[in-house]
């Protein structure tokens, strides 16, 4: 039988200009284990806190056998140096589709990017980039960790994990929980492709999904409320959106309708986005 904890980062304090205490949303790294071996799904971002999961993986006195990136975002993978160094027989992959975006985030401009939002704090050495899966799943103790393509989430092609014999998913940033949602880099057609992968994943009917963002003190993993709160969001976002004259209104609006979500820095950044 397939166990599934979760280690969760907290929100970090952000280098962004204009912005009021930024912060980068709490993240996730999630460890599915058997009697002897486990997987990673996505490794985070900064030095320091892929230090401490790599000490909370070895509390749990697994084998690591595969880190695996549910999308291209950097600040779900550039802690993979850390993660290897660690656990050195590792292998990191990804969907082919998501490969090549991965690569794109390591590049210098984009490593300039995040390097501007963490100073000092990314991983040092050269960044280490997942492979293509090869198959479809990935086995551990005889049992079946499937990827499966969503395409639209914050960003495109995204992927979840569902692991059927747990009920499960690990969404990556397809869902978020207790939140603000990362809008930034979408505009209405690209949302309207979030539903349906959000569809996608409902459609595996998994008891209890693991999101790649979510606030410390989210009450569970409840699937259909977590759906159901993704879903409302981006909604609701689209609507506000529709009746917004400026960035500053959406912000309100998007407040009034969604008081005390984590991580208010990513609504301003998604508000700004849309003007």
């Amino acid at each position: 039988m397939l166990t599934i904890d979760v280690f969760t980062s907290g929100y970090k304090p952000i280098v962004a200009d204009g912005h009021d205490a930024p912060t980068w949303p709490a993240s996730t790294s999630t460890l599915i284990a058997g009697e002897r071996d486990a997987v990673l799904v996505d490794a985070l971002i900064t030095a320091a806190e892929a230090g401490r999961l790599v000490e909370w993986i070895r509390s749990k006195d697994r084998n690591l056998t595969h880190v695996y990136v549910t999308h291209g975002h950097a600040d779900h993978f550039l802690g993979l140096s850390v993660v290897q160094r660690a656990f050195p027989a590792v292998t990191a992959v990804a969907l082919p589709e998501v490969v090549p975006y991965a690569q794109e985030q390591v590049a210098p401009g984009y490593l300039a990017y995040w390097e501007s939002l963490f100073p000092g704090q990314l991983p040092s050495g050269p960044p280490v980039v997942p492979v293509p899966l090869d198959g479809d799943v990935i086995l551990l103790e005889g049992a079946e960790i499937r990827p499966v393509a969503v395409g639209q989430s914050d960003t495109h092609p995204s992927s979840v994990v569902h692991v059927p014999g747990a009920e499960a998913v690990v969404g990556g940033d397809v869902a978020y929980d207790g939140i603000h949602m990362w809008l930034a880099q979408t505009d209405r057609a690209a949302r309207r492709r979030w539903l349906a992968a959000i569809d996608t994943v409902e459609a595996l009917r998994a008891r209890r999904i693991v999101t790649g963002h979510r606030d410390p003190g989210a009450p569970d993993e409840d699937a259909a409320r977590i759906l159901a709160f993704s879903r409302g969001y981006l909604t609701a976002f689209d609507e506000a959106l529709t009746g917004a004259p400026d960035a500053a209104a959406l912000i309100a609006a998007m407040d009034a309708a969604y008081p005390g979500l984590g991580n208010p820095y990513t609504l301003s950044a998604s508000a700004l986005g849309q003007f």
